[in-house]
């Protein structure tokens, strides 16, 4: 049976690592809706397949750091996630709902679409993860365990 982190890690470490890979799978989910909607609204196939080939990636180096460095304790790792995806993730996140506030002003020209609220969960979720997984990163037990 796998586990998402070593026996030895503190329970902060091991739900850091639980939700650094939520983050992960709500981005994947989230690009997979966004891309659905796009082809459906006419944007072409070329354009879509670059957008997808560099999220593909950017998403499997990050599982791949989170799953064969950061579950086991190695060190490098930590900084990594916890200074990739707490600033750069984090604002990716913020940015878009923010300009779009700036731009339109109010909440009344929102399209609540099946589409809308779909991705406003999935990126609720990612942001979410991403925040709590970057305190419990920080937090003395995982400092410590990162340290062995």
């Amino acid at each position: 049976m796998a586990t998402i982190a070593p026996a030895g890690a503190p329970l902060t470490a091991r739900w850091a690592t639980s939700l650094w890979l939520v983050a992960v799978g709500a981005g994947v989910a989230e690009t997979v809706v966004q891309v659905m909607h796009a082809y459906g609204d006419g944007a072409s196939p070329s354009s879509l397949a670059g957008q997808i080939a560099v999220r593909a990636v950017i998403y499997g180096a990050l599982f791949v750091v989170i799953d064969r460095y950061f579950r086991r304790g190695v060190r490098w790792s930590r900084y990594l996630v916890a200074g990739l995806l707490g600033t750069v993730g984090v604002a990716s996140l913020v940015s878009e709902p923010i300009g779009w506030l700036i731009q339109n002003g109010d909440l009344s020209t929102v399209d609540w679409s099946a589409t809308f609220f779909t991705i406003a969960v999935l990126r609720w979720v990612h942001l979410t993860a991403v925040l709590t997984a970057l305190a419990l990163t920080l937090h003395p037990q995982t400092a410590r365990w990162f340290h062995h």
